[in-house]
């Protein structure tokens, strides 16, 4: 005989319901109302309550529900509003059969699954265990401490009851408490209600502590407090100062003594009259204190004397760095004008170049020719502008900023103050570093600076400010605005020789401990450590090489071997290892279609290859090299000039596509100034005539043929020299600019100035010269 039953299915959010145990309940759900109204008209008035494993779900189907639920009875029930509230008992454990209806509520087939009870030691042990558990979680749960626990257990038939009781008034996870429901035996219930009451005990001992330690706290606070009272009035009667007025008064006395100005004086006297009247408990006190600190150590009215002997600094700038004529010459500059004008305002000059090259060092260099203080920080990654005008004192650990905190330092109100890297500023949410320079570095506005921190009037138009940079691509152009830009560009071979002989060989001898006698590296050797084991604008990397080479003989010397204190060229590959650069002597012959151009970098001038091949019919250009958007359009422009002028220019296969390639794909390349090599290139290509492979080229060309002038040219053609290269094609326009190189730099390389790209390809690929003729250049209005 089955003793199967069917009844209206309750589905229960969040929540199990147990045998043996009542709960109240509350349904609002379409379904769940439909089968409370079912269960209450019939005459047992049961229900099937049932956990679903969804809380989401408003109508689970039965694969929503978990296996086990409990056959309930209605006790009572009362409608609020569209919802029921009942209260419901737990009669025994059934399992889900199989759902018969889903519309309008569920009604399933429900079989029962009474647990056979367990006897034995384990199990009166785990009951006792259960009751210890239980009366603790009531000891220490506030919540529980209204259930009358005792009495409960005192009605319990059996170990089971106890286990559905107390799983019922301890907070569960969903999960838990249906695997208690469906535990096969009473032992294996015991024994997860056991696990599950353990770990509650010990989050609840864990609540317990950390709220006994926070009055702990409070009351060592409170007692504190009452000791120093006391302290105080032990003190006051033996005529003692205590340690808050030592401090009060030590700053009184560093106020008084300080010179500064009566808006200053004033903001102090208030801010000691606030400190007074604060508790020294409280964290506003320190604020204030470390406020009162800082202000009588800024340097308000002192000033360092200028050195105005124009000769001295001429001899200290020769001194500390080799070549840089025009830079020294604009400080001279500086120097005569406030010679003749001590009120002039301080100028902010902004150094460009290469990493290397000097720009750090030439302002400690300056520095030291007029006597003032010198100061640096590093603007680099810099995203709060907070960093610059400091924070407000509204929060513990607020500070000055970068400014303030630098004259400091400096304890004078006219130190040179050297910002690096202002090409690396960031900006976010907290504002932009950048905005806040435009105050600082304005003569107009920077004689009342206030700092966020200091909330005063301070001075820095006697400040001289040094910017240096690697490229003013990333500053902005109202930054810009504000500084004198002074390019410094790469070194030529014979100047970075010269300064390696004359500082980063003797910094790093005497660094490894070695005298002038036991490290002489002759000049040729110099040369070829600079050729070969280097390639850069500036002398970073050669004074790491040369580092390399002291530490190498300082351990020979240090070992007791009686080397040659001569390094030769011969030597070089076993104190420095394999050569890392080598002359382009892959590159001695271009085959037709490779071009040799120029290019300007943050990092100095390089050289690169454009080579292109031709492509079957069917696609004129095809670019690679991770080339951008204007060089890219260089690329176009040029091979549009070609094919309009292919007549013209001697030009006789030029049907098929080109693809066009820079080597060094993996680095981004822009910028105009590849037109005129672009050009070439393929000029080259379509004539099957090779370009000469001692020329490189610069320019920037334009669809009518015209050759225009682009910038970098110093760097450039250091680049081709350090290649090897003899023999540079520039544009007309940048003649005035082969000024700027040194005199033996002009004497070894050949320039060609070009008007037209009919110029350039007579210059580079002279075959084509004799086949060249001149395109009649297009009228301009």
């Amino acid at each position: 005989m089955s003793n199967l039953q069917t009844l209206p299915v309750l589905p229960l959010k969040n929540a199990v319901l147990y045998p043996h145990t009542i709960a109240p309940l509350a349904a609002s759900r379409v379904i769940s109302v439909q089968a409370i109204e079912a269960a209450a008209t019939s005459e047992e008035k049961e229900l099937a309550v049932f956990a679903q494993r969804d809380a989401s779900q408003d109508a689970p189907a039965a694969d929503g529900l978990f296996p086990f639920g409990t056959r309930a009875v209605i006790k009572r029930m009362v409608r609020d509003g569209d919802g029921i509230q009942l209260i419901v008992q737990g009669v025994e454990r059934v399992a889900l059969s199989r759902v018969l209806e889903t519309e309008p509520y569920l009604k399933a087939e429900v079989e029962p699954k009474p647990l056979v009870p367990d006897e034995g030691p384990e199990v009166e042990a785990l009951q006792r265990q259960l009751l210890e558990l239980g009366a603790k979680i009531q000891e220490l749960s506030q919540s529980a401490r209204l259930i009358d626990f005792n009495s409960l257990v005192q009605q319990l038939d059996n170990p089971l009851q106890l286990v559905y009781l107390l799983a019922s008034f301890v907070s569960l996870d969903l999960e838990k408490a249906e695997a208690i429901l469906e535990a096969p035996s009473h032992l294996e219930a015991m024994k997860r209600l056991h696990e599950n009451l353990q770990h509650e005990v010990l989050i609840l001992e864990l609540q317990s502590k950390i709220v006994t330690q926070a009055k702990s706290e409070i009351s060592r606070d409170q007692r504190e407090y009452f000791l120093r009272q006391q302290l105080r009035a032990i003190q006051e009667e033996l005529g003692e100062s205590d340690p808050e007025t030592a401090v009060t008064q030590e700053l009184k006395e560093q106020i008084r003594q300080a010179e500064l100005p009566d808006e200053v004086r004033q903001e102090c006297d208030r801010q000691l009259t606030r400190l007074e009247m604060i508790p020294s408990a409280s964290p506003e006190h320190q604020v204030v204190r470390s406020y009162l600190e800082l202000v009588p150590e800024l340097p308000w009215n002192t000033l360092t004397e200028d050195h105005l002997d124009l000769k001295r600094a001429q001899q200290i700038l020769d001194e500390d760095h080799y070549g840089l004529d025009k830079i020294k010459e604009r400080i001279i500059e500086h120097l005569a004008v406030m010679k003749l004008n001590p009120h002039a305002h301080a100028p902010i000059l902004c150094f460009v170049g290469p990493p290397g090259v000097g720009k750090t060092s030439l302002g400690k260099s300056i520095a030291r020719a007029l006597g003032r203080k010198f100061e640096r920080f590093s603007l680099g990654g810099l995203h709060d502008e907070a960093e610059l005008r400091g924070h407000r004192r509204t929060y513990i650990g607020a500070m000055p900023g970068r400014i303030i905190q630098s004259m400091r330092r400096a304890g004078a109100r006219n130190p040179l103050l050297m910002l690096d890297e202002v090409d690396k500023l960031g900006h976010d949410f907290r504002g932009d570093p950048a905005a806040a320079l435009l105050e600082i570095l304005d003569p107009a506005q920077n004689d009342t600076f206030r700092d966020n921190y200091l909330d005063l009037p301070f001075d820095l138009s006697k400040v001289f400010f040094i910017l240096t940079a690697n490229t003013t691509d990333s500053i902005p152009r109202p930054l810009l605005d504000r500084v004198e830009l002074i390019r410094i560009s790469g070194y030529t071979d014979e100047e970075k020789r010269e300064i390696a002989q004359r500082y980063l060989l003797p910094r790093r001898r005497s660094e490894a401990g070695l005298t002038e006698e036991q490290l002489v590296v002759p000049d040729e050797t110099m040369m070829h450590i600079i050729n070969r084991y280097t390639r850069e604008s500036g002398v970073r990397e050669l004074e790491r090489v040369l580092g390399s080479l002291a530490r190498k003989m300082a351990r020979r010397v240090a070992e007791g071997e009686a080397p040659s204190a001569t390094v030769h060229v011969d030597g070089l590959r076993n104190l420095l290892g394999k050569e890392r650069f080598f002359m382009e002597e892959a590159r001695q012959k271009l085959p037709a279609g490779v071009a040799t151009g120029l290019a300007w970098t943050p990092f100095g001038g390089d050289v690169l290859y454009i080579e292109a091949i031709r492509l079957p019919d069917g696609e004129k250009l095809r670019i690679t090299g991770q080339l951008g958007s204007v060089m890219q359009e260089s690329a176009q422009a040029a091979q549009s000039y070609l094919l309009a002028h292919a007549g013209d220019l001697g030009l006789e296969d030029h049907t098929s596509g080109v693809h066009l390639h820079v080597p060094a794909g993996a680095v981004p390349k822009d910028g105009p100034s590849a037109g005129v090599t672009i050009a070439v290139a393929m000029a080259s290509l379509y004539a099957e005539i090779p370009v000469r492979a001692d020329t490189a080229m610069t320019g920037e060309i334009t669809l009518s043929g015209l050759v225009l002038p682009v910038g970098g040219i110093k760097e450039k053609v250091l680049a081709a020299r350090r290649a090897g290269i003899k023999r540079v094609i520039l544009p007309q326009s940048n003649e005035q600019d082969l000024t700027d190189l040194p005199p033996h730099v002009r004497e070894e390389i050949e320039f060609v100035l070009a008007e037209r790209i009919e110029d350039v390809l007579a210059a580079a690929i002279p075959q084509l010269a004799d086949r060249l003729q001149k395109v009649p250049a297009q009228e301009s209005r």
